[in-house]
């Protein structure tokens, strides 16, 4: 099996997924996002100004709750579209009373690899 380059082998940290779930924005943008949306049209569905949007959406990527893929556009003014990217977060305690997180993700096809990685490739260039 390949490895997904992509993949975080450590997950998310603790406190990030915590400060985004806690943030009412920040969960607003989640429930609102039932299919990929750029972040201009994120704060027009969250009535959230759109540098409030923006640091909203860097909370929540960071965290590993949302996706950033890229939208392809003929005129070559591409634009990043969000995306949920979790079902279940699970915070739990372990054995040596350390706290842990968990996110369980829908697996994504191969048509979102390649779409994951021409993101990587754009962001480079």
């Amino acid at each position: 099996m390949v490895r997904d380059p992509f993949a975080d082998e450590e997950g998310p940290d603790l406190q990030d997924v915590l400060d985004a779930l806690d943030d009412p924005k920040c969960r607003a943008i989640v429930r609102n996002l039932e299919e990929p949306m750029t972040a201009e049209e994120i704060a027009d569905a969250c009535d959230v100004p759109l540098s409030t949007t923006y640091r909203k959406l860097d909370l929540l990527t960071e965290a590993s709750l949302l996706r950033e893929g890229m939208e392809i556009r003929p005129d070559g003014q591409h634009a990043s579209k969000y995306e949920v990217d979790f079902e279940e977060v699970v915070v739990a305690v372990s054995e040596d009373r350390e706290f842990d997180v968990g996110i369980s993700r829908v697996p994504r096809t191969a048509d979102e690899r390649l779409q994951d990685l021409w993101s990587e490739v754009r962001k480079e260039t």
